[in-house]
């Protein structure tokens, strides 16, 4: 067998292996060391698996995705959001789409402290939706910015996504993050113009709170809300404000959210044994699906460097087929919407990282610019019927009256916001690239 043979032998095996129900990093993992002793025999098979395994334990930056991951739950159980929602309720009443628009901004604030969009969607379906169907706002429209919203949380940092792609291409977590914020920002400010317009034409999608209620909130209770529903943007200042100027490095920048995290908690008086355990058990089985999936991508992916068969691909596309580099680009954003359709994040970059990323840097794109591209794409595909993750998410969540048909509605416009922002940072590139190439100059 020639080494491509070999290779799309492998990329097909893994498919029908991931269609069986088992686990994800056990299928791949299993395809990669099977190749790599039918290819190299005990000793070199077994030395591909091992040194995957060393490479990434002695990758420190990997340090923080427990860390990360830690402070987000014990945000997200101590129900210390509740009170940033409240904040955006008395503040964004009197605006058209108002407690949509803060919905939006709760999902930023939530991206900024966790970095998985599960916890985005849980505090959003819990803590907005309820309030928000209770104030007689449109449910297509609830629904689809809760969804929106959610989907913020793996390109905000620190995106844990964000850190399991720096780990495949080899790239910094910090230069990935930063390139990360601007265009996170964007799409949630071009989220938050189209609630407005659409409100402001519409006023029953999103009716502002009435007079009465207005009344009823006193100057000195906006500002001790103001006050309250801030501790968490503080936390992420304490957090990332030390690591963007140089005073910690990532590991100790995440440690200070996790240890800033608690301490809100105790402070607030909400940090139980219950909120400690279940913060910890949820941490632990995230890290570890997490380790596992990245040592299967990698011995992955060491296979296939050893097939050449990136060259293979690379050739096919601009020799064979005659392609320029951003047909390539294109294509390849495509599959990954095609993917989105019926598998997570993680499994999409774990499947085709091996291939793309090389092919990326061969095709002499900037890869921390491509690993934003890979996660807006990502948040497009999360939403993108019939079986996109947030879809499913949401139902799961959702009360009764919303049904799948509706769910499926709610997230057009919003899907089309996300693609102008792709296209947009497509074009401009420097939207990923300005903040991590001024910071990391000084």
């Amino acid at each position: 067998m020639t080494p491509n043979l070999i290779a799309m032998s492998m990329f097909g095996a893994m498919l029908v292996l991931l269609f069986s129900g088992q686990r994800m990093f056990g299928m791949i993992g299993f395809v990669a060391v099977v190749a790599a002793l039918w290819l190299w025999g005990d000793r070199g098979g077994y030395d591909i698996a091992f040194a995957q395994s060393i490479k990434l334990m002695s990758w420190f930056p990997l340090m923080t995705l427990p860390m990360f991951i830690f402070m987000g739950y014990v945000l997200s159980e101590s129900r210390l959001a509740d009170d940033l929602y409240r904040m955006f309720h008395v503040w964004f009443g009197p605006v058209p789409g108002g407690l949509a628009i803060g919905t939006i901004f709760l999902m930023v604030l939530i991206s900024a402290m966790n970095g998985l969009s599960v916890a985005g969607m849980a505090i959003g379906a819990t803590i907005a939706l309820p309030e928000l169907l209770r104030r007689n706002y449109d449910k297509l429209m609830v629904t689809g910015v809760i969804q929106a919203g959610s989907s913020l949380g793996i390109l905000i940092p620190p995106s844990v996504v964000l850190v399991l792609y720096a780990m495949i291409a080899r790239q910094p977590v910090g230069k990935l993050w930063l390139a990360g914020v601007l265009p996170g920002l964007m799409m949630a400010a071009m989220f938050i113009i189209y609630i407005w317009i659409r409100c402001k034409i519409t006023p029953s999608l999103g009716p502002v709170l009435s007079a009465e209620e207005r009344a009823q909130v006193s100057r000195a209770e906006k500002i001790r809300l103001l006050r309250a529903g801030l501790l968490p943007f503080g936390i992420f200042l304490a957090m990332m404000v030390p690591f963007v100027t140089g005073y910690v490095r990532l590991v100790e920048s995440s440690v200070i959210g996790a240890l800033a995290a608690v301490l809100a908690a105790v402070v607030k008086g909400r940090m139980t044994w219950t909120v400690f355990e279940t913060s910890a058990r949820h941490t632990l089985a995230i890290s570890c699906m997490f380790l596992w999936i990245i040592l299967a991508a990698l011995a992955f992916g060491a296979i296939f460097d050893g097939l050449r068969a990136v060259d293979a691909l690379k050739g096919l596309f601009l020799e064979d087929l005659h392609l320029n580099r951003w047909t390539v680009l294109i294509i390849m954003q495509l599959t990954f919407l095609l993917m989105g359709t019926f598998l997570d994040d993680t499994a999409m970059l774990v499947i085709v990282a091996p291939l793309y990323v090389p092919l990326v840097d061969a095709l002499g794109f900037d890869l921390i610019w491509y690993g934003v591209l890979y996660t807006i794409t990502t948040q497009v595909a999360y939403m993108t019927p019939p079986f996109g993750y947030n879809l499913f998410l949401m139902r799961a969540m959702a009360p009764p009256e919303i049904t799948l048909s509706d769910i499926y509605r709610s997230i057009i416009p919003f899907v089309a916001v996300m693609i102008l922002a792709l296209a947009l940072v497509i074009m401009f590139p420097q939207i990923a690239l300005w903040l991590p190439e001024t910071l990391y100059k000084q």
